[in-house]
C-alpha cells in the first residue's frame, strides 16, 4: 500500500509504502482505540446516564461493583477483627498491669485508698472542642502499635521494680530482726563486764536474755543452719547463717530443735533455753557476728523496728 502526503510547507509530495505486517499494526492498533472509546463511553453512560445501557451491561457493571465492594468490606472486617485482636490483648496486659500495681503498692507500704487499681482514673474538666481530624485506619493502627509499645515498656519496669522491692524486703527479713525470745528481759548487755567466773574484766560479746529453762528460742531472721551442736563455752548452741557475711548465735540451750543444713524461716522454734557450757543459770546468749566481728545485736534489734 502507497500513501502519498501533499502539503503546501512540502516542495513536492512524499509517498509511504506500508508493508503487510505495518497495515496489520495499525488495524490492531486501530482497533483498540475503538475498544478503549467504547468502553470509556460505556463508563460515562453508566457514571452519568445507567438508563442509556442495556440489560447485558447493566449486568455486567452491577456484578464488577458487588465485588468491588465484597472487597472493601472484607479489607475493613478483616482490619477490625486485627484491631479488636490488639483491643483484647491491651485489655489483658493492663489488667496485668493493675495486678501488678496492686502487689507495688502493697510492697512499698502505700495506703490502699492512695492507688485504686481496680478502677479508671477520676476525669472532668469543661468541654473545648476543636475540628476533628479524620482518622484513617492505618492512623489508628499505628496509634495501637504505638500504645502496645508504651505499654510493654512500663510493664517491664514496673516488674523489675518489682523485683528489686521483692529483693529489698527479702534482705530485710535475713536481718536479724526478732528479739530471740518473746518474753523476758536482758541480763547482761553487750560490751565490757566482770567476767561471772572469774571476776575479771571481759568483752560479753552477745545479749543474756534470763527467762525460765524451756523456753523457746526462735530465729532472728531467715537463714541455713551452720551448727547445731554441743561447744564447750556455749554449750548446746545453734548458728545460723543468714547470708551477707552474717551469722546469729544460740548459747547454753537445754534443747537443739534444728539441724545442720536446715533452712528455717524467721520467727521459727529453732532450740529451747538451758543453762548448758559455761553458764551460771537458765539462759539465752544470743549473738549477731558480721564477717566473723561480734555486733551488738540490740543495735540490729532496734534498726528493723525503727
Amino acid at each position: 500500500m502507497n500513501i502519498i502526503l501533499v502539503s503546501n510547507r512540502l516542495a513536492k509530495s512524499r509517498s509511504i509504502t506500508l508493508g503487510t505486517w505495518q497495515i496489520m499494526l495499525l488495524v490492531v492498533l486501530v482497533s483498540v482505540m475503538v475498544w478503549v472509546a467504547t468502553f470509556t463511553l460505556q463508563y460515562a453512560l453508566a457514571r452519568f446516564a445507567p438508563e442509556g445501557l442495556n440489560d447485558g451491561v447493566r449486568a455486567l457493571l452491577s456484578r464488577i461493583q458487588s465485588e468491588e465492594r465484597q472487597k472493601r468490606d472484607s479489607y475493613v472486617n478483616s482490619s477490625l477483627d486485627a484491631m479488636a485482636a490488639r483491643v483484647g490483648q491491651m485489655q489483658a496486659q493492663l489488667q496485668r498491669l493493675d495486678a501488678l500495681g496492686a502487689r507495688l503498692a502493697k510492697l512499698s507500704g502505700m495506703k490502699p485508698d492512695e492507688f485504686r487499681f481496680d478502677q479508671p482514673p477520676a476525669q472532668g474538666g469543661p468541654l473545648v472542642t476543636l475540628n476533628p481530624q479524620q482518622m484513617s485506619a492505618a492512623t489508628l493502627e499505628q496509634q495501637l502499635n504505638t500504645l502496645t509499645q508504651l505499654v510493654n515498656d512500663r510493664s517491664d519496669k514496673l516488674v523489675a521494680l518489682e523485683t528489686l522491692l521483692q529483693q529489698n524486703q527479702l534482705s530485710h527479713k535475713l536481718l536479724p530482726s526478732i528479739p530471740p525470745i518473746a518474753e523476758g528481759f536482758s541480763s547482761s548487755n553487750f560490751g565490757w563486764r566482770l567476767d561471772p567466773f572469774t571476776g575479771a574484766s571481759a568483752m560479753h560479746e552477745g545479749v543474756d536474755f534470763m527467762v525460765p529453762e524451756g523456753t523457746s528460742i526462735r530465729a532472728s531472721a531467715g537463714g541455713v543452719v551452720a551448727y547445731s551442736d554441743y561447744h564447750p563455752q556455749y554449750g548446746n548452741m545453734i548458728e545460723i547463717d543468714h547470708g551477707n557475711d552474717i551469722v546469729t548465735r544460740y548459747a547454753h540451750a537445754s534443747r537443739l530443735l534444728a539441724k545442720v543444713g536446715q533452712v528455717v524461716r524467721r520467727g521459727e522454734k529453732v532450740a529451747e533455753v538451758g543453762s548448758t557450757g559455761r553458764s551460771t543459770g537458765s539462759h539465752l546468749h544470743f549473738e549477731v557476728r558480721y564477717k566473723g566481728i561480734a555486733q551488738n545485736p540490740v543495735r540490729f534489734l532496734q534498726e528493723a523496728h525503727g
